[in-house]
């Protein structure tokens, strides 16, 4: 079969993979309330779908409080998260699969009540996003317009995630991927519709990438290069996301990207919509891992809606090294072996995607529990 290509082995900077099938970094919003701690719960829904010589990307995770965007989701700035954190690992490691925890800024796509002292948000620019966003209780509200960094609390950011880095592989974790992707705070410096400084870090594409590299240059020095991974999304339009000249923004990116040795580059594809179960994938949309695979010159995952028979077939076409999976992984605890033997997928149920309890968690059969 073709898609005994996924189960070819791999190399990732540190990490060696038995497979190419990894699962993508999901946000569930299921952190022990209060203090945003991995709990046995998190632990037993990442065991369940680790496999040997498997990758798990773990969920974006907050660097410090500020950075906070969604109730529910887990830090890694807290004792008491590394220590949650750490049970993660265990669960993972055990059965014989490895662990990227990734971290993350929300910037501007979060709201004052889950903010230090009730603050406002903060980003490159105060430039709302559009449309509505959620508070602490998970109510619907609309974006607020955040306040603008300044060049020394950019300097703190950059150390925050170089801290986050420490404290993921004092946890255990193998590497940590840095979260560039879908509107977050790294990818709101990277493109102009959402920065519109006039300091170095605004304005051209070089200084709009320079907080994205400064970044990956202080974790690559605390870690090690080859437990860092990288996502990003070209063409993303996610969370009110443009710019002037994507191809030109990310060819730059990757290539600076592709200098610093990295584990891997991740790339959400911007053919799929994240939020629909029912829209076809765009066959209008550029082909970014195509596109950038050789400007990175590394590793390359792709993400985006993929089958195991396309990942196969791009895969085959040298347009990638390894293939991400979000919702077959969240509803197939052990999707590597469905694929393996052919198998039919378990139906996800997007109501219980973001927050709750183990419905929908930790209860999805595995091949051999249906059986």
């Amino acid at each position: 079969m073709m898609t005994d290509l996924l189960f070819r082995p791999l190399t990732l900077g540190a990490i060696r993979l038995d497979h190419r099938v990894v699962m993508a970094p999901l946000t569930r919003m299921r952190s022990r309330q209060p203090g945003d701690v991995p709990q046995p719960l998190n632990a037993e829904y990442y065991g369940q779908r680790a496999s040997r010589g498997g990758l798990i990307i773990a969920e974006a995770t907050d660097i410090t409080e500020q950075a906070r965007g969604y109730p529910g989701a887990p830090g890694i700035y807290t004792p008491e998260q590394i220590e949650g954190w750490r049970g993660v690992a265990e669960a993972i490691h055990a059965k014989g699969g490895h662990l990227f925890i990734q971290i993350w800024h929300t910037g501007r796509i979060s709201h004052s009540s889950m903010q230090p002292g009730g603050a406002l948000p903060v980003a490159p620019s105060p430039v709302a996003a559009p449309g509505n966003h959620m508070d602490i209780r998970f109510n619907a509200v609309p974006f607020e317009t955040p306040r603008e960094l300044d060049e020394a609390e950019i300097a703190t950011i950059v150390g925050q995630f170089r801290q986050a880095a420490l404290n993921a592989r004092a946890a255990g974790a193998d590497g940590v991927e840095i979260h560039s992707a879908n509107g977050y705070l790294i990818d709101q410096f990277l493109q102009d519709s959402t920065n519109r400084r006039t300091d170095r870090y605004g304005g051209s594409i070089e200084n709009r990438a320079r907080f994205q590299l400064e970044i990956v240059d202080a974790v690559a020095a605390a870690i090690g290069a080859d437990r860092v991974g990288i996502r990003i999304s070209p063409w993303g339009s996610f969370n009110g996301m443009k710019d002037s000249d994507p191809g030109a923004l990310f060819d730059h990116v990757t290539a600076e990207l592709g200098r610093r040795g990295l584990a891997y580059l991740h790339v959400v594809e911007p053919r799929a919509d994240q939020s629909s179960d029912v829209n076809a994938l765009d066959p209008n949309a550029p082909d970014a891992a195509s596109r950038f695979k050789s400007r990175f010159g590394g590793p390359l995952i792709a993400a985006g809606g993929f089958t195991p028979e396309s990942a196969a077939a791009a895969l085959a076409g040298g347009e990638v090294d390894a293939v991400a999976f979000g919702r077959l992984f969240i509803a197939n605890p052990d999707l590597p072996e469905r694929i393996r033997r052919g198998a039919g997928f378990n139906r996800y149920d997007r109501a219980t995607f973001y927050g709750g309890d183990a419905r929908g968690y930790v209860d999805y059969p595995a091949l051999d529990a249906a059986a």
